[in-house]
Order: C-alpha cells, then structure tokens, then sequence
C-alpha cells in the first residue's frame, strides 16, 4: 500500500512539475502548487451543485440523476471527455437523437469557459435536413462519438476534425502555433446540432417542397441543451472564478443570448462574453422598413420558426423572449438587439465583446439572401456578395455600433477582410489577418481587452482603410485546410 501511495505521489509531483510555465502567472481562479498536487490525486468535487429551488420555474436547470452514467472520468485531466447527457432532461439534437458535449478538464484552475460551436441555421425542410447547396445548420444527424476529442490542426488525415470550431486559439489548448489564456483553462464544448442559434423551444415539421407527403420532425431544443451543458457544470466542476462565455457565429449567437442566465447560473467573480461573428442587429420586429432594418425579414423568419410566438409578451408562459425579459431589465422582446443594452445594465462589470469581419461574406448571406430578391436571384457571385457586403456594412454600422457606444463595456472590433472561411469568424482556426493596420491593432489586442480581470475601458475599433488587408492576409496553411474543408 505505501509503494502504491509512493507511485501515485510521484506521478503527481512529475505532473505538477510538467504544467505550463504560464501557471507562475497567477491569476484570480488559479490554484497554487500544493492545491493543484492535491486535485491531481484527489480531483475536487462541485462546491455549488444545482439547488432543488433552481429546478423550478421556467427553463429550469437539473440535479445529478442518480444511477445514470455521463461517461466522465474526474480525475482524466488534460484530455478531451465526452459527456452524455440523459433523455430525461429533455436536450436532444433536432433529428431526436440524444445530446452529447464535451469537458476538458485541468488541475491548476477553475477558471472554465463555455464555447458554443457555430455551424449556421435551418428554418425549412432544404436546410434542416442539410441538402447541398443550402446554408443550413451543422450536425442535422446528431453528434457522432468522439466529435471532438481527436482534434488536431495538423492532421490532415482526419479532415473532419478541421470543420469543428475547436481549432481555435480560444479552446485549442495545443494549438501550434497561436496560444491564448483561454486554452489553458477548464473547456467546455458545446456542440450545434439544432439549427436555432441556442434558442429555439419548438418541434416543428418541415415539408418537402418535392413531395408534400414527406415531412421532417425538427426539434429547435437548442435552449433546453444548454440549460443540460449547465446543469452538469454546476453538479460536477468547481465553480469558476473566471468565466468566459464564447463562440463564433450562430454559437456567438447562443453565447449572446443565453449570457443572461447562463451567468445567473454561476457566481463567478469575473465574467467576459466574446461574441464572435454572430451580431443581432437591430430590427423591430414590428416593422416593415427593411431599407433601414435589413435584417427584419431574418428576425422574424426565425422567431417563427424556432419559437411559439403567440405566446411573446405573457411573463407567465415559458417562451425564450419571455425568458429574458424576465432576467434582463431593458430588453425588450420587439427589438432583440436591446439585449446588448440590457446585459450591459445587468452586469456592469463584466466585459462584453464583439468582433466582426466587415466583409463577411457567411452570416451576411443567411441574413439577406434568401429575403432579398435582388440578392438572392442575382446571377454574377461578385455583385450579389457585394450587395451582402453593403447591407452587411449598413447594418453594423447604423444598427450595431450606436446600441454598443450606448454602454459603459461593450469592446467591438470590426476588421475588414481575411482571405479564408469567406471572412467569417475573427477567431477560427488562428488570431491571423484580423489586423487593424491604421489603428496599430490586432486580434489579440480585442481578446485581451475582454478577457482581463483588471478591468479597464473598452476597446472600439473599426477598420476603414482596405488595401493593407487585399494584399497580404493569408498563408500557404489557409489554402491547405480551405481545400480540405
């Protein structure tokens, strides 16, 4: 028994040693080197595990179900864990299949962040069922085993890894050759699998337009998925001192609209939200002036279809407007973009970002295409991204950046152009070409505005100057994972 014991000392000591030089630079959430050494021998349990009072009312989280195996492991540190989740929590992909995550698991700190995956949307039988040539939502088959627990930037044999928002400097705790804080701290992945941006509380069937005999059951669960990722956070984690909420696209979406009560779930001293690629423009949905609101016909195409409408504006009936009206003073359920206001008035010291490139060529086509005939049925790719561009550009500039100067800390970074992924996600696969040359600035200079734990005022930057970035924004390494993907 005591070589047994001596073994396991050992091992620890030798796993201590081994952790990054960065743990020396403490910071609030960090675990000093005696604590981490007990942690790896004893991994510490939930210390704020979900109360019977939290399992009520609208959108409720869950207790640990006894007898139910999730299939983590504690003490597994620095490896990638899928978590199952049970049917009895009513998450489930959008094909009924059951929903599943994934947890990488540190010693040296509770600091964690949450990172939803992006990966578009879906509102008709083309595009929830994934037909090609629709931009529909990601996984319409569920989420395969081990989604992301082989991930690898540099294996190019298992090209499917490289589609996963995990190649990020945000999550990629081994990225070779970017590396973020982030990375370093506890993961957890939160995949896309309901084509509803994280918000969706609706079954819906979807007819086929080739045959209206077919249909398509879709379940839009999106929000009830997260509130299963929380739950098992809070029943198995310590509860972090640090919290970042994160994701690019339709995930920085869901980080932007689940934040409210996703932070009212933790008590975590330090909050930062990174919202990346996915903005909520302001449109009333009231409204028919689509030549000022461009992004109307979006807003309301959605809500339709993910949600139960008709219940909006009963604070009694569970409804995710409902839901955040309730949580967040200030925002109001017509206009859904005054939730940056709303969570800046709610949480005044958190540090909230948004990042977008200008030209995005990926968001912008899910927002106008399909509403616009001069867009949609324009035959010549440049002039209809053009037209995307302009509106895209009209929206942020008329519809975002007025609502985020209206705070004390929003931090926004709206870059031009980079030659990959159709300019879309500032944070994908690396931190390169999002340079703001005219202003001195780069990628890291936003995401270490807004994950800071000193405080500070918030960076606002927007790009208007376009030659440096049609130049020289992309590498060898973009072509080769742009001609896998």
């Amino acid at each position: 028994m005591a070589t047994r014991t001596s073994f396991i000392l050992a091992a620890a000591l030798g796993a201590a040693l081994a952790l990054p030089a960065a743990t020396s630079l403490a910071e609030p959430g960090d675990y000093g080197f005696f604590k981490t050494l007990r942690n790896l021998i004893s991994p510490p349990q939930a210390n704020r595990p979900v109360s019977h009072g939290e399992t009520q009312g609208m959108y409720p989280l869950q207790q640990r179900q006894s007898g139910f195996n999730d299939g983590f492991s504690p003490g597994k540190y620095d490896n990638w864990q899928q978590v199952d989740v049970p049917v009895s929590s009513g998450a489930m992909c959008g094909n009924g299949s059951p929903y599943k995550f994934f947890v990488y698991r540190v010693p040296d700190t509770s600091n964690t962040i949450l990172y939803f995956e992006g990966g578009g949307a879906c509102w008709d039988y083309a595009s929830c069922t994934g037909q090609t040539g629709i931009r529909g939502a990601r996984n319409p088959n569920g989420i395969a085993d081990g989604y992301v627990q082989n991930i690898n930037l540099l294996d190019f044999q298992n090209t499917a890894n490289l589609g996963t928002a995990a190649a990020s400097p945000l999550i990629y705790t081994h990225h070779p050759y970017n590396q973020f804080k982030t990375g370093e701290w506890n993961i957890v992945y939160v995949p896309y699998c309901t084509g509803d941006i994280y918000v969706g509380d609706r079954t819906t069937e979807y007819v086929n337009p080739d045959n209206s005999n077919e249909t398509l059951v879709w379940h839009h669960n999106g929000l009830r998925n997260v509130q299963s990722v929380v739950s098992w956070v809070r029943n198995n984690l310590q509860e972090p001192k640090q919290l970042t909420v994160a994701g690019c696209s339709a995930g920085s979406i869901g980080a932007l609209l689940n934040y409210s009560k996703l932070r009212g779930h933790f008590g975590s001293t330090y909050g930062y939200l990174i919202d990346d690629s996915g903005p909520v423009f302001e449109a009333p949905l009231n409204t028919s002036d689509t030549s000022a609101y461009p992004s109307v016909p979006l807003h309301q195409e959605v809500l339709s279809s993910w949600t139960d409408t008709s219940v909006i504006g009963n604070p009694t009936a569970e409804h995710p407007l409902n839901m955040l009206s309730a949580l967040t003073p200030g925002f109001d359920s017509n206009r859904l973009a005054s939730l940056y206001g709303g969570l800046s008035g709610k949480f005044p010291g958190d540090r909230l970002g948004i990042t977008h490139f200008l030209a995005d060529g990926n968001f912008s086509s899910y927002s106008y295409e399909r509403f616009y005939p001069d867009i949609g049925n324009d035959p010549d790719p440049d002039s209809k991204l053009n037209k995307l561009r302009a509106r895209w550009q009209q929206d942020t500039a008329d519809n975002l950046i007025p609502l985020l100067n209206a705070t004390g800390n929003w931090s926004y970074y709206f870059p031009l152009y980079r030659d990959f992924n159709e300019s879309h996600c500032v944070s994908v696969l690396d931190f390169r070409y999002g340079e703001i040359e005219e202003l001195g600035l780069d990628t890291y200079d936003f995401m270490n505005n807004v994950v800071n734990y000193r405080g500070g005022p918030p960076l606002r930057a927007v790009e208007s100057l376009s030659s440096s970035d049609y130049a020289d924004n992309h590498d060898w390494f973009y072509d080769l994972v742009g001609s896998l993907l």
